[in-house]
């Protein structure tokens, strides 16, 4: 159960709220923070009851290992054993929106829960400046699941953590919005091979320009990774996908200069870029006025996949989410 409620502090992307952040981090308490993709909860990962009360807040099922955030390159080769493909996809997309999984290493120092009973790890160095200067003040690993109640659409302000988890938290670093605003896309690894285990911020297509080579499929039937479940992202409202004639009833969202009429457009242009950096912020604000969203199609393609994976799983059938 989530803790009691508790006044959150709403701390200034400064020095002042750094230090502030960076001090409640090491007395084992929750903060949010910005990155580059969305909000994260961040929590020492070394730190059993801090990660305990990530857990709690967002109500998130134990069985769903959480991202560790690194500052540095060689904070992640102290924690994993990266593959050779893995190393190449850090030199490339590292600071970035890319989440790699990799062999933990012996000695790693992390809270047990942080990899779900998993012997692997996933890791990402985010390239959000404030992120990254909270990193270094803190000076450890931070585990930092997306900052919203388990299975709710992901943050990308400050007002969208705080609307979710006020109460829970000690404090959100307002880093103002996200500018990728998709979660960041994590590349596991069976032998040689890497394999796409979800899409996000970074695409298929760039991975595989590095790698040289095609990414492999997940087995949808395992859990290996954040962001795999099949009811995920999901508003409060219905959520209909692929609406080219809305119902009456149906707060629509459209893409592309095609459609006339919808209350708000992921993109007017048809800019997938664009699209991905506002999908949560429309759906958030559509949530707060219909019952019923309709969302008009988005191509399979690009970005596109990444932004289509969180749509299917925010219309997923759900029961009674956690921590709402």
């Amino acid at each position: 159960m989530p803790e009691p409620a508790r006044a959150t502090e709403i701390l200034p992307a400064d020095e002042h709220g750094i230090a502030r952040a960076a001090s409640l981090l090491r007395a084992g308490e929750l903060v949010a923070m910005p990155t580059e993709t969305v909000y994260g909860l961040a929590g020492d990962a070394r730190n059993a009851d801090a990660v305990a009360r990530i857990f709690a807040a967002k109500g998130r099922p134990a069985h769903n290992p959480l991202i560790v955030h690194l500052a540095r390159m060689e904070d992640a080769t102290k924690i994993a054993d990266l593959p050779p493909a893995a190393t190449r996809l850090a030199a490339h997309f590292w600071p970035g929106p890319l989440t790699l999984v990799a062999p933990l290493r012996a000695g790693h120092g992390l809270a047990p829960a942080v990899t779900a009973g998993l012997q692997t790890v996933a890791l990402r160095l985010p390239a959000h400046p404030l992120a990254r200067r909270l990193l270094q003040a803190f000076g450890g690993p931070l585990a930092a699941p997306s900052a919203n109640p388990s299975g709710r659409i992901s943050p990308t302000t400050a007002a969208h953590v705080t609307a979710g988890l006020s109460g829970r938290i000690a404090a959100v670093l307002d880093g103002g919005p996200c500018r990728v605003g998709l979660e960041s896309s994590i590349i596991g690894f069976e032998g040689p091979r890497a394999v796409m285990l979800r899409e996000g911020g970074v695409s298929r297509e760039d991975v595989e320009a590095v790698l040289g080579e095609a990414l492999q499929a997940r087995d949808a039937a395992q859990i290996t990774a954040p962001g795999q479940l099949a009811s995920h992202y999901a508003p409060r409202a219905r959520l209909r996908l692929d609406v080219r004639d809305p119902a009456p009833d149906e707060f629509w969202i459209g893409f592309g200069p095609d459609c006339p009429g919808a209350a708000l457009s992921l993109s007017e242009s048809g800019d997938l870029a664009e699209a991905a950096t506002r999908l949560f912020a429309v759906l958030h604000e559509a949530d707060t006025r219909a019952d019923c969203i309709a969302v008009a199609p988005v191509p399979e393609t690009g970005l596109g996949i990444a932004i289509n994976d969180r749509l299917r799983r925010a219309a997923a059938p759900r029961g009674p989410v956690k921590g709402a």
